[in-house]
């Protein structure tokens, strides 16, 4: 069954999603994606083998000089293939 992709975050740190950091449940995310769009905006997307509530490594926070609006964090679930 497909997993939940991990809340979207802006930024990439130091070794990618999830680098040094123990999950528990899930090692190495399954999949990840990074798009960018105007106004210097970035979306990152990955996706876990691990139930929705698991506690999963957040990326780290972007420097605070490379943002110019909060950050947000969404967690979602799968709703199957279409």
């Amino acid at each position: 069954m497909p997993t939940s992709p991990r809340r979207p975050r802006p930024g990439t740190g130091p070794g990618g999603p999830g680098a040094g950091a123990d999950t528990g449940a899930a090692e190495r995310p399954l999949r990840h994606e990074t798009l960018r769009a105007p106004q210097d905006r970035v979306l990152v997307i990955t996706w876990w083998d691990a139930p929705y509530d698991a506690d999963l490594p957040e990326l780290p926070e972007p420097d605070g000089g490379l943002i110019t609006r909060p950050v947000h964090r969404w967690r979602f679930e799968s709703l199957g293939g279409v």
